[in-house]
């Protein structure tokens, strides 16, 4: 069983190694990755057997089991029954498909078949049939792998059935937040106060270049010319939070853009909103942030990087300080020009400035309609994340990762910092 405390090495370590990893290492990682499913997926079935484990049909939200039998199902389609697997990212989407060793995957897991809304109304298999397969397909791709040419295209759909597997386990850990499972997750450390940063105007490469596993949304690299900026040092903190708060953040519709202000208003008539998601009580007048931490109400230190906080606040929270939010090419150029001079990241996935377009030489990936995230439906609502959370896989925490969301969502561990104007 693997352990539940998330990876705590450097933010950078092995995430692009990971990307160009061959048979031995990818092996190594994919059972790993496994472990860390089964261990997240026994502790929601432990909860569900005591009766404390109730998930909502919400637009975040997914059922836990259908996850890990999604998880089984995607490996197992675009690796073991599919014929044309070595052919990476020339393989035709609807190429014909071996039969899978559960007769019901498809009809059960295929995200194409079985929409996000009906899948409350499936009859799933129990925990330990779900198991079994997660077992029996990773059996399978681990002896494909020991066969498999170790070339970019030939490994293509190895590394993306790994990097899907360790996204949903981040999604298992909010899902895990959100229904109050508890687990023993140990926050990173609070931030010592620093000065912001200056970059210097430059001349930036953004975007991937060809050679081992890219996203469909890192496709491809250009350069972009960046003015001179300043931007924080670390995520805004609850402290710098607790005082947009109490200055009447949540009050004042001039911080707050037109849209943003009305999702507000819903937020605040549903739930009496005066902060981010799951907090109990916050704001420096009272002296404490306490927000709900896996089934827990805990006391956040005022260092602490505030997280669950959607977009629209993030952006009031810049315009009621007198900032902004920066762009995504100014956050990935601050990480290289900066990180020596204690630029830090990775405590939490952040908000940008930069609504979700295709790049110049955008195609999507054949297996992308069966990630979590479907990115052509998004181009031009969503906004940029950068960096990663507590909860991402040491793997995945890539400076130039390029992840999104639609501005109202607020269930991940996502938090922001700030530029000058």
């Amino acid at each position: 069983m693997a352990s539940l405390t998330p990876e705590s090495a450097p933010a950078s370590t092995g995430a692009a190694d990971i990307r160009r990893a061959g048979r031995e290492v990818l092996s190594l990682a994919f059972i790993d990755a496994r472990n860390h499913t089964l261990g997240l997926l026994a502790r929601f079935e432990q909860a569900e057997a005591g009766q404390k484990l109730v998930v909502p049909r919400l637009p975040a939200l997914e059922l836990p089991l259908w996850i890990a039998g999604n998880i089984a199902w995607l490996g197992e389609y675009w690796i073991g029954r599919n014929p044309n697997r070595y052919q990476g990212t020339s393989c035709p989407p609807g190429c014909v498909r071996l039969a899978s060793i559960d007769p019901t995957a498809d009809q059960l897991f295929d995200p194409a078949l079985v929409p996000h809304a009906a899948r409350w109304s499936l009859e799933l298999p129990g925990y330990d049939a779900v198991r079994a397969y997660l077992l029996d397909t990773l059996e399978t791709t681990l002896e494909l792998l020991e066969r498999t040419p170790d070339e970019d295209e030939a490994l293509h759909f190895f590394r993306a059935a790994l990097f899907h597997e360790d996204m949903r386990c981040e999604h298992l850990m909010t899902i895990a937040q959100a229904v109050g499972l508890p687990l023993q997750i140990t926050l990173p450390g609070g931030l010592q106060p620093r000065e912001p940063m200056l970059v210097p105007a430059q001349r930036w490469s953004l975007g991937a270049r060809p050679g081992g596993f890219v996203f469909d949304v890192e496709k491809w690299a250009h350069s972009v010319d960046v003015p001179e900026f300043e931007i924080d040092a670390q995520p805004v903190t609850w402290g710098q939070y607790s005082e947009f708060v109490d200055d009447g953040g949540y009050d004042d519709p001039v911080h707050w853009q037109p849209e943003g202000w009305q999702w507000l208003q819903h937020e605040a008539g549903a739930e009496g909103r005066r902060g981010p998601r799951y907090v109990e009580q916050i704001g420096s007048a009272s002296g404490a942030v306490l927000q709900m931490k896996f089934g827990k109400v805990a006391r956040m230190p005022p260092s602490l990087s505030a997280m669950h906080v959607s977009w629209w606040e993030a952006d009031a929270f810049a315009r009621w300080a007198g900032r902004r939010l920066p762009t995504e090419v100014e956050w990935e150029l601050a990480v290289h020009a900066t990180e020596r001079r204690g630029f830090r990241w990775g405590d939490v996935r952040e908000w940008t400035a930069s609504t979700l377009r295709p790049w110049a030489g955008y195609t999507p990936d054949a297996w992308s309609e069966n990630t979590p995230f479907e990115s052509q439906l998004l181009f031009g609502r969503a906004r940029v994340q950068r960096g990663a959370s507590f909860a991402t896989r040491a793997r995945l925490k890539y400076p130039k990762a390029r992840g999104f969301a639609l501005p109202e969502r607020d269930e991940g561990f996502v938090g922001f910092r700030t530029c000058s104007l």
